[in-house]
């Protein structure tokens, strides 16, 4: 069902009002969970005509969907594991996602696999890669592999080791910047009719007899629940699955296993390279990927046991990776380089006997209720197939007794709301009102984070000239981008810009620390909040800083998670 009133899917509060009174009113899919399968589900539900609600208890892609290596990939290790179906899924959608669906967000990303042995692995590693490159597609989205000689490899990767390396190989996948696509895709599904709502969590699974009915839902910003009547509600909760079919009366919830991969930012100057690195450690793989002005390496895979919304990173992940780095690059990288630092958990579905890193990464969707599906496991690129495979599952409950009328898929066929090519983006706004304000490098950063959404930007430069100026601290921010946070894309508190709507908490060094205070006026100025408001919010986020901080340099996990939970978002 299109809507005409929202046509880029405006988050604002008028819309959030809206959206509550639809809720209210029942909706054919309730979706819980605001991560990229969540707000995936509600666009592909909504694509195929049904009313649609979301709920997400904290923010859009607050959880594992802005805490990933920031990757849409097939997964060579999956490959290794001959697991060619997933890998041939994920290439897919990976060229969907560069071709059609988000060309400004997603960007092939040429990536270095250094070998180690001069005779065996060429072979061997090229074999895989000549896989990898077939499954991809007669036309790829990105180009082929080719083969290194050492002296090739040490010239676009100056910062790798000598020693540890016989030649290497060049092959492309891409980079996602997670939550502002799990964003846009929260914006799509709002173009298109759905009702999403951030900071309402689930009290209570409704049911009439074993048959689901909908959700009690409490809206954190009023305290005030409401009852949300549902044909179908979809368990889209990620590592939180199992709980939520606890929450629903399931006699044998879905059990779980959270992982926990750890990721740290350093400063772009530190590592001299012209691509990405991709090598194998001895329980993962090691990333070393350029973002922005920085780069992240990552990550770790290892068992969870503690609270699910606040995962926090060790002394000891810090030194894993930065030990696993050093091996291989000269950057002699130490804990004063480290400008950042996230922890995110890996929703896998737990297989007895395996490994946290042997875990398959497909997906799995089941119905433990009637009017209760759950859509569990899966990887970040494969979002789109996950959603369409649950929002089919739904046909029992919509169609009883005839799924087969359920309509078909259209995810593939529709592009999220800023979709372009940033460069014929750019001459088409060539002099256009806002552009005099901005230089040509923040232009062409600004369109491969908003592509044609970015016009609405220029309207507030046009409005307010004085917002083309960076936010002191902010890592080339500019202030537009903090006030559009907060008018366009339902951003709640300055840890939702700082966090996830800015790069700002990645790569300002100081975690934004010193940028919240601008941050909390301009978004003070653009929601009507009073000085106790803006100071309240700024010290929230410093506390959340402090524990993050003091976290990190915890021995273990028990005790880093026993410090971070002092603190809620």
């Amino acid at each position: 069902m299109t809507t005409t009133s929202n046509p880029r899917g405006r988050l604002d509060a008028d819309y959030r009002a809206r959206s509550w009174q639809r809720l209210r009113e029942g909706v054919d899919v309730l979706v819980v969970g605001g991560g990229v399968t969540g707000c995936g589900v509600a666009l592909d539900a909504a694509l195929r005509g049904l009313t649609v609600g979301l709920v997400e208890q904290r923010d859009f892609a607050a959880g594992t969907s802005s805490r990933s290596s920031k990757l849409v990939h097939g997964g060579l290790r999956y490959l290794e594991q001959l697991n060619v179906a997933l890998v041939r899924e994920a290439l897919r959608e990976r060229a969907l996602l560069l071709d059609h669906l988000a060309p400004h967000l997603v960007r092939p990303l040429p990536f270095l696999y250094p070998l180690a042995h001069r005779i065996w692995e060429r072979p061997y590693v090229g074999a895989g890669l000549t896989l990898y490159d077939t499954l991809g597609g007669l036309q790829p989205s990105v180009p082929r592999h080719s083969h290194l000689s050492r002296s090739a490899a040490l010239r676009a990767f100056p910062s790798l080791r000598p020693e540890t390396i016989a030649g290497a190989i060049r092959y492309h996948d891409a980079q996602v910047d997670d939550a502002r696509h799990t964003l846009e895709l929260a914006r799509t599904a709002a173009a298109h009719g759905a009702s999403l709502v951030s900071a309402a969590r689930v009290a209570e699974i409704v049911r009439e007899g074993d048959q689901v009915v909908g959700a009690r839902v409490t809206d954190a910003t009023t305290g005030e629940t409401h009852e949300v009547p549902a044909r179908v509600v979809v368990n889209a909760t990620g590592v939180w699955a199992g709980l939520t079919e606890e929450l629903a009366g399931v006699a044998e919830p879905l059990r779980m296993r959270p992982s926990k991969g750890v990721h740290i930012v350093v400063p772009g100057d530190r590592i001299d390279a012209s691509l990405a690195l991709i090598t194998k450690t001895r329980t993962s793989v090691l990333f070393v990927l350029p973002w922005g002005r920085s780069w992240v390496i990552g990550t770790t895979d290892t068992a969870w046991h503690h609270g699910l919304a606040h995962p926090s990173a060790t002394h000891a992940d810090l030194a894993y990776l930065l030990e696993q780095a050093n091996a291989v690059l000269t950057s002699d990288l130490d804990e004063t380089d480290v400008i950042g630092l996230y922890a995110g958990l890996r929703p896998l579905v737990d297989t007895e006997g395996l490994s946290e890193s042997e875990i398959s990464r497909e997906h799995t969707v089941r119905r433990p209720l009637p009017g209760l599906v759950t859509i569990a496991g899966g990887k970040y690129t494969t979002y789109r197939v996950m959603a369409e495979d649950t929002v089919d599952a739904c046909g029992d409950d919509l169609f009883p007794g005839r799924p087969d009328l359920m309509p078909p898929s259209r995810s593939a066929e529709v592009p999220l709301v800023g979709a372009c090519e940033p460069a014929e983006l750019l001459v088409e706004l060539a002099g256009s009102p806002g552009t005099e304000n901005l230089s040509d490098e923040h232009l062409d950063r600004l369109a491969h984070r908003y592509g044609r959404l970015l016009p609405e930007l220029l309207l507030h430069l046009d409005d307010e000239p004085e917002l083309a100026q960076e936010v002191p601290g902010g890592a080339g921010t500019l202030a537009v981008e903090v006030v559009h946070a907060a008018t366009h894309e339902g951003a709640l508190h300055v840890e939702d810009v700082l966090t996830r709507r800015t790069r700002l908490y990645l790569e300002a060094g100081d975690r934004g620390l010193a940028a919240a205070r601008v941050v909390a006026h301009l978004m003070g100025e653009a929601l009507g909040w009073d000085e106790q408001r803006r100071t309240e919010e700024v010290s929230r986020y410093r506390r959340r800083v402090a524990a993050e901080l003091d976290a990190q340099a915890a021995p273990d996990d028990a005790a880093a998670a026993a410090i971070r939970e002092r603190v809620s978002d």
